[in-house]
């Protein structure tokens, strides 16, 4: 029995951020429905992230609602709000992702629900939170990422701003939602009490800078600064990085310099008696130039035997392809109700040993209307 069983989640997010939380309950077990638009249903089924198109809709849908439910209603028609509020009876969790005055515009903010079911958890996802100022601005992404400075720590001193190359900022505020949830629905269980669950990507964004932003108010304020070349983390020192060798690339993480000259052969080197921070572009300057003369196992078979921390550095078809990628199961075939297959990744939680897979892929738009009304409204 998976740990959420017999729980049920009514989703009114689109996109990333809140589905990403719902799809994290459902691979645990609870019933996600998913409350869409008629017709234009999430506008996640037509936003597409490439040019691939998997039945008809974006990739990006099925990948983040796998294993849910489509009930399509339309939320202005008094009749299709009537149901939806005796479906929300019947919620143990009920989440969005719009902005904070989207739901109570239409009688479903936390008070309105909490009035249906008074130990409901409410969750919700948005841009900014309630700050006067920001409220209105698009919670996107790419937006948040600069906004909180995040930009400043990827790719090398004079590249300028680098965005990262994935929508972590919805995913993390998907995280911290399904986070939120979990310790709310424990309190539900232990009290009989429901609970508000807030986040804000603003706050996703800068809680996951914790350690630099720390950094930064007890350095006297000084801006992190990335290495001129090779740079990983703009806070540490040689040789941490990725750099290039004959016929690919290998990642460095903390390693003493004197000992990588001797392992390397290295004689540049040797002038660095110690890693100090200060000389890590000259530092990674000489290992970069070094590295480019032998192959990447070539190092990997003189540093890993001396337990250098380094690993070489993988595409999407290498990594698939590697031992240790295939033992873990990663990766499980999912089918939609008309009987289209794909493969997607599996819940990364573990309980008691077992891995959680779920068969069922995305819904097609209002698939499930009829089962939903029959079950929950009507039974």
């Amino acid at each position: 029995m998976k740990p959420l069983e017999d729980y049920l989640v009514i989703d009114f997010s689109q996109f990333l951020s809140g589905p990403s939380a719902s799809l994290r309950l459902a691979d645990l077990g609870a019933r996600v429905i998913k409350i869409e638009k008629p017709t234009t249903g999430d506008i996640c089924r037509t936003l597409y992230t490439s040019d691939l198109i998997m039945n008809g809709e974006s990739s990006i849908f099925h990948t983040i609602n796998r294993n849910k439910e489509s009930f399509a209603v339309d939320f202005k028609n008094p009749e299709d709000l009537k149901i939806i509020k005796r479906l929300l009876e019947k919620a143990d969790v009920v989440m969005h992702n719009f902005r904070p005055e989207v739901m109570s515009r239409i009688g479903l903010s936390y008070d309105d629900v909490k009035s249906i079911s008074p130990n409901v958890v409410y969750a919700e996802i948005s841009g900014y939170g309630n700050h006067p100022e920001l409220v209105d601005k698009p919670g996107q992404d790419l937006l948040l990422q600069s906004l909180t400075a995040l930009t400043w720590l990827t790719g090398n001193q004079n590249d300028g701003p680098v965005a990262m190359g994935l929508s972590i900022v919805d995913m993390l505020a998907g995280a911290h939602l399904a986070q939120g949830i979990l310790a709310a629905l424990y309190k539900k269980t232990v009290t009989n009490t429901g609970a508000l669950v807030q986040v804000s990507m603003l706050e996703s964004a800068l809680d996951f800078q914790f350690e630099t932003i720390t950094t930064f108010f007890n350095d006297g304020g000084e801006l992190p600064v990335r290495t001129k070349s090779n740079n990983a983390h703009a806070y540490l020192g040689a040789p941490y990085g990725i750099y290039k060798t004959n016929d690919g690339y290998l990642a460095l993480a903390m390693g003493s310099i004197p000992v990588l000259a001797n392992l390397l052969q290295c004689d540049a080197l040797l002038k660095f008696p110690e890693n100090k921070f200060e000389l890590r572009d000259k530092i990674k300057a000489v290992l970069a130039k070094h590295l480019k003369t032998q192959s990447t196992q070539h190092w990997l078979d003189i540093l890993e035997p001396a337990d250098i921390w380094c690993a070489k550095v993988l595409n999407y078809q290498e990594l698939f392809q590697e031992e240790g990628f295939k033992v873990l199961d990663f990766v499980q075939k999912v089918t939609m109700g008309d009987g289209y297959t794909y493969e997607t990744t599996r819940c990364p939680i573990k309980i008691d040993g077992e891995l959680f897979f779920a068969d069922q892929g995305s819904p097609k738009l209002g698939e499930h209307n009829e089962k939903i009304l029959e079950e929950l409204i009507h039974g």
